[in-house]
């Protein structure tokens, strides 16, 4: 494993709205830079840096997790919500025109199904792999794990899980009780909504 390659394995793990992000990398290169400098390999260097997991949380314990505030949570959903109704009532809007009163029924109901599997896929991988939905880009949310790094593909459907099954109210009431602000299979998945700007 080269330098850029280390390094880019440890920012990898650290959020994008990590702050400090670019002095992180600054700081790592300059140890490298020094470890070679007093005679020792490149991967001598690199092993004295150490597990890039554990050296991206030891910089994340520095951060402190701001829990996002509940009203912003409720704002980032209905984004979301009404970004996947305007996009599913598009095909509605054309079979209006379209097809049959007869067959009207049939293209909703599709599209309120496609929707909604649409809309569970869409914040599975929004989520996995920047952190954040559209809404809470706009409301300046992001989902982490409960250290601050990137969440998971696993993490991230089990987040999902109380929408699939219908219980998202429930896991949602969970949210008001807990000292950081998580719905139920949040803190079962060990993820957090915190405030991206932190």
């Amino acid at each position: 494993m080269n330098e850029n390659d280390y390094i880019d394995r440890v920012l990898a793990l650290l959020p994008r709205a990590t702050p400090l992000r670019a002095q992180i990398e600054m700081e790592l290169r300059g140890h490298i830079a020094e470890s070679i400098a007093q005679g020792h390999s490149l991967e001598e260097a690199v092993a004295q840096l150490g597990d890039p997991v554990r050296l991206a949380e030891s910089y994340l314990s520095a951060v402190p997790l701001e829990p996002a505030p509940h009203l912003a949570r409720i704002a980032a959903k209905l984004v979301d919500i009404g970004t996947v109704v305007g996009i599913a009532a598009l095909p509605v809007l054309v079979a209006w025109f379209v097809v049959s009163p007869e067959v009207l029924p049939f293209v909703a109901g599709i599209a309120v199904l496609c929707g909604g599997i649409g809309f569970l896929i869409y914040t599975i991988v929004a989520e996995h792999r920047r952190g954040q939905t559209i809404g809470k880009r706009l409301t300046g949310l992001q989902v982490v794990t409960e250290s601050g790094m990137p969440i998971g593909l696993g993490q991230s459907v089990v987040r999902q899980l109380p929408l699939a099954l219908q219980v998202l109210w429930i896991d949602a009431l969970f949210a008001l009780f807990t000292d950081r602000r998580q719905r139920a299979f949040e803190m079962l998945s060990k993820t957090r909504v915190v405030n991206a700007e932190r």
